[in-house]
Order: C-alpha cells, then structure tokens, then sequence
C-alpha cells in the first residue's frame, strides 16, 4: 500500500506542477510530425552461428535444418541426405528502422530475435541477412556479431539463473542502406503538419503562429492537420527549420486517467468540479477465535473437547466529516481537499468515479 500511495502522489505532483506552469510554450516540432519525414520497418529472417551449444534443436526445429541445408547447397555443398546433428545455429527474425531520408551506404541498427527453441544467442554472428519493406522490396542488408547483454547460468543439477534476455540481441550498425525511400522533398508544393495530440485549439494556435512569421501560409484543416504552403525559391530546410522553433501554448482537454491495477491516478490542469460534498469513512470487521479446552472431572468417564470461541469486533472510522467543494474549483483544491480526508489511493479512484458519477466532475475518466 505504502508503495501504492507513494506512485499516486508523484503522479499527482506531476499534474500539479503541470498546473502551475500551464502557460508554458513548446516548440512546434516538439508537438507536431512532418508528413513523409517518418521511418519505416523492415524485417528479414535470417541464421546465427557460432553459438556454444545454446542454438535451436534440429530435431525439434526443422525450418533451422531446412535453412541450413539450403544455404549449404548454395555454397555447393549438398547436405539434404547428411544426418546433422548441432545446436550451434538458431534461426532468428532480423528487424530494424529505416530512418527518413537515410542515403545508400549508410549504416542502421538491427534487432535480433530467435524464433526456435534457442536458448541464448550471446557471441552468434549473424549471416547476411536482407531486411524488407512493407512493398516487398530489400531496403537493407545485415551481418554481424549478436550481443545480448543478458547474463545466463545453469548447474548440473538444474538450478539455473537468467537475466536479461538471452534469445533477443542487437547489432549496432549491423546493418547497411542498400535502398533509398522515393520521397522527394524537394518537389512538394504543401507539407501537412500532423499534430501527435489532436485539438482543435491548438491546431489553429500553430496555423496563426506560423502565419504571424510567414503570412499566409498556413491553415488548420481539423484537430490534427495544419497546411504550410512550401516557398517557391529559397532553402527549404531553413525555412522548415524556422517553424520547428516556432513557440506555441498546446491545449489539453480535461481529463483523468485512472490505472485501477496500479492504484495512479494522473489528473490534468484543466479538471474543474461543481459544488459537491464528499464523506470517506471505512467499516473494519475482525473475527477472532479463542478455542477453548473442556477437561471432564476426576474419574467421571468423560472425554475431553474443544469449545470454539469466536470474538466479533467491528470498528468504524469516526470524526471525519462531510468535506463541500465550492464550484470550480481547480485540481489544486481537489487534490488539497482529498488529501484531507487521509483517504487510501484505492478510495481516491472510487471518489473520483463517484464525483464524475454525481455530474460534478467536468471532466473525462479514462480507466486503463
């Protein structure tokens, strides 16, 4: 409970220091996304070798086996009849991100997976590996030596320990751009901005920032779509780079988020709540037993028993009173006032659901 507690009030300081700097300004690359300027995934399957004893089981894996002999015949060595027995390969699924604008030659990071039963690829070098796209074309090529940065040991006897991920690694700048994406930024007459908070309020705030800079060339389309008309001449870098540093106030709605699981709850500066009274108190019910022994008299034939005894105790929570909200009031006073009451991070979020039940809550709930 105590760490319960504690995570609902570094949650609620956070709100509240939100709160307090509500008038604070962000840079509109910090809240928007360029069309066009994104990575894309990429995804190949491929072998490691060279593992110490710690590969898939050709027994049990047989797309290792078939990936082997395969690649064996291409380097014309035919092992379809061949009974091979090792665990030292494991097929794996290669992934990576192909930045934006990334030019042929350049290097990227892979992620490697294994999808048999290996059980750690620590020191397995990956083989040439080509890496594609959504379309089906090869954007990249990956080889290298697999780290993990787990640690695994086992004894004779069973006992093992593990940590981290063993059948997981990465290969920094495993992987090489054989393929450029077609995007031509040059060629664009409009770029859209995409806002990563959709709001109406703050998509019409970037379009009269940037025009206030840029006279007409920006307009709100909806919550999430502002339009910037690219100049005609110029550089057109400098002229995206001056509104990524452009400054704008973003809205937020008023919210509540409740994570019942964790027992946080996150509350927004805007959450405002109409004239409500509010009582806590909390009903505790012990039951003890006392068994108690009956001996049966000197020479009287009995037998002796056992008696249960059962104690009953029910305990209320007394001296709190009603605590009245006055209407509006901000999340500082609601924070403030709950505090008051002592209440338990598990009574806050049924308070809270009980306010926004009541109509007096202006604000959502989301539960996650």
């Amino acid at each position: 409970m105590a760490k319960l507690w504690l995570s609902l009030s570094l949650a609620l300081m956070v709100a509240l220091g939100l709160t307090g700097a509500a008038n604070a300004r962000s840079r509109i690359k910090d809240i928007v996304s360029f069309e066009g300027v994104r990575s894309n995934e990429l995804v190949g399957y491929g072998l490691v070798m060279g593992l110490n004893g710690t590969g898939d089981s050709l027994r049990n894996v047989p797309m290792t086996k078939q990936s082997l002999a395969s690649m064996m015949e291409r380097m014309g060595v035919n092992t379809r009849d061949a009974n091979i027995d090792t665990k030292n390969i494991a097929a794996v699924m290669v992934t990576a991100k192909l930045p934006a604008f990334a030019a042929t030659g350049s290097k990227i990071d892979v992620n490697v997976s294994s999808m048999g039963d290996a059980k750690s690829l620590l020191g397995g070098t990956l083989l040439v590996t080509s890496l594609m796209g959504a379309d089906g074309e090869v954007y990249a090529v990956a080889q290298g030596t697999v780290e993990t940065g787990s640690v695994s040991a086992s004894g004779a006897s069973g006992t093992s320990f593990t940590r981290g991920v063993p059948t997981a690694g990465r290969i920094a700048s495993g992987a090489e751009v054989e393929r450029e994406v077609g995007f031509k930024l040059g060629s664009m007459e409009k770029m859209r901005l995409s806002l990563r908070n959709p709001d109406f309020t703050t998509a019409r705030r970037i379009a009269e920032e940037i025009n206030r800079n840029y006279p007409g060339v920006a307009a709100a389309d909806n919550p999430t779509i502002v339009t910037v008309t690219l100049p005609a001449s110029g550089n057109l870098v400098s002229f995206i780079t001056s509104i990524e540093q452009l400054e704008v106030e973003p809205d937020s709605p008023a919210k509540v988020v409740i994570n019942e699981v964790d027992g946080v709850v996150v509350v927004t500066g805007e959450v405002r709540v109409s004239k409500v009274a509010i009582d806590q108190g909390n009903l505790s019910i012990s039951v003890s037993e006392k068994p108690q022994v009956s001996q049966p008299g000197a020479f009287s034939q009995g037998q002796t028993t056992v008696t249960p005894n059962s104690a009953v105790k029910v305990d209320e929570e007394k001296g709190k009173r009603f605590m009245i909200m006055q209407a509006g009031v901000s999340l500082e006073s609601l924070v403030k006032g709950l505090n008051a009451l002592g209440v338990t991070p598990r009574d806050m979020i049924s308070i809270l659901q009980s306010i926004k039940a009541a109509g007096a809550l202006q604000a959502d709930i989301e539960v996650l």
